[in-house]
This record gives C-alpha cells, structure tokens and sequence, in this order.
C-alpha cells in the first residue's frame, strides 16, 4: 500500500502535523520514564524477552534510525535505518542494562536529534522516496508518523499502565492506517475492511487488498483496532470475522 504522492507543501505540511503530533507523545514518554526507578527500568516489559530498559533503550535507536530516513530524504543518498538487523539487536542489548538516568538521557538526546532534523527539512525533500528496514518503499513525509506510532505503541508496551485507549485520540485514525499499511506488501495477508468507530463519533473504513477473496469484514473501535493491527490484541474486543494476520514487524 504506497504512500500518496503529494505536492512538496502537502507533504511538509502532513509531516508537520506528525511532528507536532510527535511532541505530545515524547512528553508522554518521557513522563513515564521519570516515573520509573532503576529497579523498574529493569523489570519485564509487555515485550517477551524484552526488559523496559531494552524497550528503551530500542526507542533511542530508532529515532536514531528513523534520522537516518531524514538524511536519505534531504541528501538522496541512500541512508538505511540499521547497518543490519544483526547490528539493531546488538545495539539493543549492549544499552539494555543501563541505569536509568543514562537509558532517559539517551532517549531524549535521541529524540531531539531527529526531532531536530526533521524540523528542518526542505517542502521537497519530504516528497522523497525512502525505504524501511522491512523493505516496503514510501514517501518521507510518513516518517514522522512512523515515529509517532512506536512511541505510543511502545508506551503501552512498558507496561507502567497505559492502555491503547489512553493514546491520544487525535492521532488513532492515523495509526491505525498507517498499521494496516505494513501489512499491504506482506505475503499471506488477509484482504480486510476495517469499520472503525473513532474516539470523536463517527465510522471510518480502511481497505486492504489481499490473499482473501472477499474481504474479512472487522469491526471496533479504535484503540482495539489498533492493538489487533500491531500484535497486541487477539482480537476477541472486535467483531465480524477476525483473521489471523502475519507476524507484526
């Protein structure tokens, strides 16, 4: 599911949007992250496997990361999230045991920079075409909102007890699109038509073409649709037939 091609002020102004988006989230983060202590900095995360510190710590990385994508979009040259997979995990669980004044000094020096960065970039530069980790090409005005969704993806994940019916309501609907998209080019995926009920009132419909013929009807509202789409949910909130979808990233 390719992103829309846009005009070079349609994009600098839907990235805009995202980063303004963006600052309420790291002010959610960074919050939860004071309200930690060392001891909870090392206890388990929602992630299996995963301690907060390593969720953390992999937050740092993939502003860092997701600058990377800036640096593609305002060079053209290309600029890859990770040197590899291998490389991301590693990086991961070196920082993973930190103390928690370092693990929140990192993640905030990190979300700066790329918060930074991106603030700067061109009207044009936003209409470059980039290309994620997994493989799937899109346009760079959707990499703030990459960013938007795995601070309150993740947020939920620390497990300090936030829901996905505490994310702000203003950015579901993006979320939730945006999720769905990783699953356009992912063999084995469901056709799907989502019926979403949204936090302001209202039905939105998003479509994604698939192995299926004819599309899986899903209905809920919007934080279970979301939980569903990124993994986190088994389903069991939604309604209408509900398929099992690919692994999430």
């Amino acid at each position: 599911m390719p992103s829309p091609r846009r005009s070079p002020a349609d994009a600098a102004a839907r990235a805009g949007t995202a980063l303004d988006a963006l600052e309420h989230a790291d002010e959610r983060l960074l919050r939860a992250v004071t309200e930690l202590d060392d001891a909870g900095a090392r206890g388990a995360s929602g992630l299996p496997g995963w301690s907060r510190g390593h969720l953390l710590t992999h937050l740092a990385r993939n502003a860092d990361a997701l600058l990377n994508l800036v640096i593609w979009a305002r060079t053209g040259v290309e600029h890859p999230m990770y040197a590899s997979r291998a490389d991301r995990d590693a990086d991961i669980e070196e920082g993973a045991n930190r103390r928690l004044r370092l693990l929140q000094e990192d993640l905030v020096a990190a979300s700066e920079r790329f918060a930074a960065a991106a603030r700067a970039l061109s009207e044009t530069a936003w209409t470059a075409d980039i290309q994620h980790t997994t493989g799937t090409q899109f346009v760079a005005h959707e990499i703030p909102w990459l960013r938007v969704r795995e601070v309150w993806v993740h947020l939920v994940d620390l497990d300090i007890g936030l829901e996905f019916t505490d994310i702000d309501p203003a950015v579901l609907g993006e979320l939730i699109g945006s999720s769905l998209a990783v699953y356009g080019e992912r063999p084995g995926a469901p056709a799907l038509q989502l019926e979403v009920e949204l936090p302001e009132g209202g039905q939105r419909v998003w479509t994604l073409d698939g192995s299926d013929s004819p599309a899986a009807v899903v209905r809920g509202d919007a934080p279970a649709m979301l939980a569903w789409l990124t993994g986190r949910g088994d389903g069991t909130a939604l309604s209408g037939t509900v398929p099992e979808l690919p692994r999430w990233l």
